[in-house]
């Protein structure tokens, strides 16, 4: 992670909405999702890269020295740094080509069948070095910046090898260490069957758990596991055998669960009392509630349903009312879904989930934050905590939601230290 030192003395001011997220240290359920804990006409003052004061524009003014760099906020809001907790941030490629043959008719399962999809941007992942990975990487990295997120959940899984998972990892530590976005690193080498194991995914799986894991463990290049758990991808007690062995190596457990099937994965999910389970469309209120009773925080990808065409989204408002601490992100990949925009997954949540923007704002910030154990130093702006934000060229929260399809952030900040635009 980057250091936290920015400059000695920072003032923001003139802010409309200081969007704080303050409050319980934990992640927000019901109604404590519409409570972001806004100041209005607010200022912001950071002292060696963490917040000192998040309150009011006279209350912050009274500390200003002349030592102190001063920022005028112009009337805009300003939001701690988005949380994006589902990526997959380094590839080789892009998959444009099967966007168009989905347009015309394809299906995902069709186009992956014939060898497309995840094993496409494979070949693409092994051909590519280490360092053009993450010249791509630093693209995509400027693309979530300018949206106002300061952390992402990398993932690798585009190697399905020992040595090009081991690349692609590498890649995003790297990638972390350059300072301008937080990487919480999670390995996903149970991604898809490679070709050269297709037919014989139990095999597969068993490198995975028993090659890939320990060599992945002892560099300590990922916090997390994940597994694509499906019926045709990796089945229960395959994904099973995965997480228990990563859970062994001291691995936080991630799972991609019903994103086609019902319950295949949440029920697992449940069982391994898994930190998140990912997607849930195809969810029923059995794996709902046994997500909910088991303490796993679920993540919907709503950007993934919309560049799928499908009109399938997870039950949002089922969850809320069930009490589960909602999180949102945009699962950005080079096939289902390649935004890298939380202001546009924003807008899918709101329109399409019938999430309030308050609650969005909530699934996208602290919630997040606290699905990759990050609840301490990440999600919100308050007293002691690194100061990741964005001034949003806003004059009212709800507008992230409202007027999709732009990049809102002016500019944003890592610990008290402007990253977007460079100066």
């Amino acid at each position: 992670m980057p250091e936290e030192a920015g400059p000695r003395d920072l003032a923001i001011v003139n802010i409309a909405q200081l969007v704080t997220m303050a409050g319980p240290r934990r992640a927000r359920a019901g109604a404590e999702m519409r409570e972001l804990a806004i100041v209005a006409d607010g200022g912001l003052l950071v002292r060696e890269g963490r917040v000192h004061l998040a309150g009011t524009r006279r209350a912050v003014e009274a500390l200003i020295t002349s030592s102190t760099e001063v920022v005028d906020a112009g009337g805009r809001i300003v939001l701690p740094g988005f949380v994006d907790a589902h990526t997959h941030p380094v590839f080789a490629g892009n998959r444009a080509d099967e966007f168009e043959r989905r347009i015309q008719g394809e299906s995902y399962a069709q186009i992956a069948a014939e060898g497309g999809g995840i094993r496409s941007t494979v070949r693409r992942t092994r051909a590519a070095s280490e360092d053009e990975l993450l010249a791509a990487a630093r693209r995509y990295r400027d693309w979530f910046l300018r949206g106002g997120t300061t952390t992402i959940e990398a993932k690798s899984g585009y190697g399905l090898s020992l040595e090009s998972e081991l690349k692609i990892l590498r890649a995003i530590r790297r990638l972390d260490l350059e300072g301008a976005l937080r990487c919480v690193p999670t390995f996903l080498g149970a991604h898809e069957v490679p070709d050269e194991f297709r037919g014989r995914g139990a095999e597969y799986a068993a490198l995975v758990a028993n090659e890939m894991l320990p060599r992945v463990a002892r560099e300590k290049l990922a916090a997390y596991c994940d597994v694509f758990c499906e019926p045709d991808v990796f089945p229960p007690e395959q994904a099973r055998s995965v997480l228990g062995a990563a859970r062994g190596l001291g691995l936080g457990l991630r799972i991609h669960a019903d994103q086609f099937t019902a319950d295949t994965g949440s029920l697992l999910a449940a069982e391994m009392r898994a930190a998140t389970a990912d997607h849930l469309e195809a969810s029923t209120s059995a794996g709902l509630r046994a997500l909910h009773d088991a303490g796993v925080q679920p993540v919907l990808l709503p950007a993934s349903v919309y560049a799928l065409g499908s009109r399938r989204f997870p039950d949002a408002r089922g969850m809320i009312a069930l009490g589960m601490p909602v999180v949102l992100a945009s699962d950005f990949n080079p096939g289902s879904s390649p935004t890298a925009s939380m202001p546009m997954v924003l807008s899918l949540a709101c329109s399409q989930m019938r999430m309030t923007p308050a609650e969005a704002i909530t699934a996208a910030t602290v919630n997040a934050a606290c699905s990759l154990g990050r609840g301490d130093a990440a999600g919100s702006l308050e007293p002691g905590k690194p100061a990741d934000f964005a001034i949003h060229d806003c004059a009212d929260y709800r507008e992230l939601a409202y007027f999709f399809g732009r990049e809102t952030a002016r500019a944003v900040y890592l610990a008290g230290v402007r990253v977007w635009p460079e100066a």
